[in-house]
């Protein structure tokens, strides 16, 4: 198996500002053929279970299509006439890892098979026969369909020409190996595929390659390998890999016993130039990603993420600290398209989906085998649905959080129950307040940062049980912090507990080559992280997290889950990459349980209540594909505090969209920014207005939660000053008038998985305009239309009325009625009046109005 090397850059002070991007494998062109013994005809339908079903054609060089059998004109997944679908290669993975930041590359690419052949396509109708076929899922509606043959590589650039007797081609290859694709029905509108590869057959005249590609990764073969030797299978579960690392030194990791195998397969089917695509997880930067390549990693966002000059600045600092349009915290291998085709992989390797050419999909994937699945369905929000039977939904959240205010603030006792008051005095609906600094606080070369070890600091908030008794006297929750990381407590004069040294002790923290406790860089300060892994590390935090709720904390964020290192050594021994992208789901899920754990503890009339007022929530913003199951809420990460596009407010509202289409249902920002930056020639520091746009931006999103940011002094604060906290107040009391229809919304995400903040898409699709909107404009439900502000002193916005359903928009605020569709209007939005409309006449409009006028806001 070829090597993982890693190049570690967390120490370096000065570094290039313009890193290089990800680099995957460049593809080029095949052919597809058809072996000379096939007995397959020109023309043929095959059944694919009781719902779907393959048709072959030989025409143009011979392609497939599938179909659902309800539109058996129309093919929701096809290759490419004449071409190959699936390809492979051996290749080296690189990865260049700095606190948090990571790229992939692929290196010393060899064996480049781009050829493929068809040798039969059958259908069994047996378990045996499926079994056989190495289908590791048996629970599937029969027949299933069965593809196989071999992938090769020619010695010459020679072209290979679909007519030509692949048997005469023999002379040319250096390499071949046999491949099976299966396609199953997972149910009535699913279809599930797998590809396996077996060993590669190396032919012993292939050219020689240099001993630096050889050396290490496989034996040279010793006798002459004929192209038509039988293939034996081997789907043996991978074996752990140890892997060598030090600051930017080339370093090998191997699969036990060194035997050869490819490790990159490429899954190519035909697109169209003016198709869509929507999806990919949490994306910040685009909405369509057609022309684009998307690598599907867990990571931090990054600073600026191509925002200038930030971004310049942060990866001058931290290498690759600004990330880029690509870098983001739940990435998910999963996608829709405007031509109602959607797919999505199974498993955590890592892969890119290339979206560069007009004429077909290209899925990069890291290993020997793939799985996945097609979808069907006849719109968006069918298509979400499905796709979240299949990964899970999120429950409804309780009616605490939603009913008004999540105030984050900072400072300790005192200065909460000072701000607190300035709350009443001006009238604001309070849900909970969010003190995240609760374990306390120490000052670092980047801002305020908490001291990393899941404990009240009582020198902080003294009298902490009696706060929290107080607030939730005037039912208000009090919410709090933590992540899977421990930072040792040496250095802190007042700490009861040291939990990294608990830990330790246990032996529940990640390690490294050595065997000894992995410190992970992270920000200014090395942590140990936990390892999720092990049998003994849930329960153990399950304890703290016991600890917390039990003072009478109802809520928490989860933070990161972004971070394992790629040369960690977990318990599990599984591949690091895949142990890295899936990290985060274990950590929802150890959450989740916890909170179910706890519910089931409660007795009487608490126990019985499916939502009773003491449920627990927690939100965190790393995730994966399945990440929805498990978490109850997400947030958007570490905005910058600014108006710009990658990093800003604006990607504020991608972030919402993008995310909307994958599953995370339950999603917001923190108002106004986290990201502050205040050194000499880079200042980003949030201003007023910012803020004030930015709370109008999130009265319109599942949660209303603000948030001091990593610099709480150099930013406007919703408590600055009269404007702030009037401001603050009117879009609180906005956020509480639609809160009956939210209850709707998220009772319906629960059930089907639709979003509460949704793209026009969902309800538009066959509207062209629709399709290019990114942050422009949003839904809320089907029902209310927002035109967020979202350019510094702009005072009026262009808003898009879609082409479609049948309605008359009314602006909430003058009344005007706008019933032309397709019609694009100048809306006037000063501070305090966003320009949102809701449809006349609908039972959701006029109860959103009255309430309105009820709070005096109209």
């Amino acid at each position: 198996m070829p090597a993982l090397k890693i190049i570690k850059k967390h120490n370096k002070h000065l570094n290039n500002p313009f890193p290089s991007n990800p680099k995957s494998l460049s593809f080029k062109q095949g052919s597809l053929l058809l072996n000379s013994q096939t007995t397959l005809p020109h023309h043929q339908i095959f059944t694919i279970g009781a719902d779907f079903q393959l048709i072959w054609r030989s025409d143009n060089g011979g392609y497939v299509s599938i179909n659902h059998k309800s539109q058996p004109t129309r093919s929701i997944w096809s290759t490419i006439p004449g071409q190959p679908f699936i390809s492979t290669a051996m290749a080296e993975t690189e990865v260049e890892e700095s606190r948090g930041s990571f790229i992939v590359k692929d290196r010393n690419v060899r064996l480049l098979c781009n050829h493929q052949t068809i040798e039969d396509i059958r259908v069994l109708n047996e378990k045996d026969q499926i079994f056989e076929s190495g289908y590791v899922e048996l629970e599937s509606e029969l027949p299933v369909l069965e593809i196989t043959g071999r992938v090769f590589g020619m010695r010459k650039k020679k072209n290979v020409l679909n007519q030509e007797k692949w048997y005469a081609l023999e002379k040319d290859v250096h390499s071949h190996v046999k491949y099976k694709l299966l396609f199953v029905q997972k149910n009535n509108n699913q279809i599930g595929f797998q590809i396996k590869l077996g060993k590669p057959n190396l032919v012993s005249s292939s050219p020689k390659l240099s001993p630096r590609t050889y050396k290490g990764f496989f034996r040279k073969p010793t006798r002459t390998r004929r192209f038509r030797v039988r293939l034996f299978w081997s789907f043996s579960k991978r074996k752990r890999v140890v892997v060598d690392s030090s600051n930017e030194e080339e370093n090998v990791a191997m699969k036990d016993g060194g035997s050869e195998c490819f490790n990159r397969i490429c899954f190519t089917y035909s697109s169209e130039k003016s198709e869509k695509f929507f999806g990919f997880g949490e994306q910040f930067s685009h909405v369509d990603f057609k022309g684009k390549k998307v690598p599907i990693f867990v990571q931090e966002q990054g600073i600026g993420r191509g925002d200038q000059p930030i971004t310049f600045a942060a990866n001058l600092v931290s290498y690759r600290a600004g990330g880029d349009w690509s870098t983001t915290y739940a990435p998910s291998p999963f996608y829709m398209t405007s031509k109602m085709k959607s797919l999505y992989l199974e498993g955590y390797d890592y892969s890119v989906f290339d979206l560069t050419q007009d004429d077909r999909v290209q899925i990069q994937i890291h290993g020997d085998c793939v799985e996945g699945s097609i979808l069907y369905g006849n719109s968006p929000s069918e298509l979400i649905e499905q796709f979240t039977e299949s990964i899970g939904r999120p429950p409804i959240l309780p009616d605490w959080i939603i009913s008004g205010a999540v105030v984050g603030m900072q400072g300790g006792t005192d200065k909460v129950r000072h701000v607190w008051d300035e709350l009443v005095a001006h009238d604001v609906p309070i849900s909970a307040l969010w003190l995240q600094d609760w374990v306390g606080e120490r000052k670092t070369v980047i801002g305020s940062q908490l001291w990393w070890n899941w404990e009240v600091d009582e020198t902080r908030y003294h009298g902490w049980k009696q706060l929290i008794k107080d607030l939730s006297a005037h039912n208000i929750k009090t919410m709090t912090y933590c992540n899977p990381c421990l930072a040792p407590m040496d250095s802190k004069p007042n700490a009861r507990k040291n939990l990294f040294l608990e830990a330790k002790k246990l032996d529940i923290l990640v390690k490294n080559k050595n065997g000894d406790t992995y410190m992970v860089p992270n920000t200014a300060f090395d942590v140990g992280m936990l390892d999720l892994t092990h049998p003994n590390t849930a329960n153990w935090f399950k304890k703290i997290l016991r600890e917390m709720v039990d003072d009478g904390v109802r809520g928490w964020m989860a933070d990161f889950g972004e971070g394992l290192p790629v040369d960690a050594c977990i318990y599990s021994g599984e591949d690091p990459i895949s142990a890295h992208n899936r990290y985060p789901e274990i950590w929802a899920q150890i959450n989740r349980e916890f909170t179910e754990e706890w519910k089931n503890t409660l007795v009487g009339k608490e126990k019985e209540d499916p939502d009773p007022s003491e449920s627990l929530v927690f939100f965190m913003r790393a995730g994966f594909r399945n990440t929805p199951k498990w978490a109850m809420l997400f947030w958007e990460g570490d905005q910058m505090v600014s108006w710009q596009a990658n990093d800003g407010i604006k990607s504020a509202v991608v972030g919402l969209l993008s995310s909307g289409f994958c599953g995370y249902a339950f999603n917001h920002s923190d108002i106004g920014g986290y990201c502050a930056v205040n050194i000499p020639f880079f200042k980003y520091k949030r201003d007023e207005e910012l803020l004030l746009r930015w709370m109008e931006l999130n009265a319109f999103t599942t949660i209303f939660r603000t948030h001091e940011g990593n610099k709480p002094s150099v930013n406007s604060q919703f408590y600055s000053n009269e404007r702030t906290l009037s401001h603050f107040a009117r879009f609180a009391k906005v956020y509480k008038a639609w809160k009956f229809y939210r209850v709707q919304l998220l009772k319906e995400a629960s059930q089907k998985g639709v979003p509460v903040v949704r793209h026009l898409f969902l309800h538009y699709p066959n509207d062209d305009h629709v399709h290019k909107l990114t942050y422009e404009q949003f839904l809320v439900g089907d029902e209310i239309l927002v035109v967020p502000t979202l350019d510094k002193h702009k005072r009026n916005v262009k808003a898009y009325f879609p082409v479609g359903e049948k309605c008359v928009w009314k602006h909430i605020w003058s009344g005007d009625l706008y019933d032309t569709q397709g019609l694009e209007a100048c809306i006037e939005a000063p501070v305090g009046y966003p320009a949102v409309f809701v449809k006349d006449g609908s039972v959701v409009g006029d109860e959103f109005l009255k309430n309105l006028r009820e709070y005096k806001i109209l």
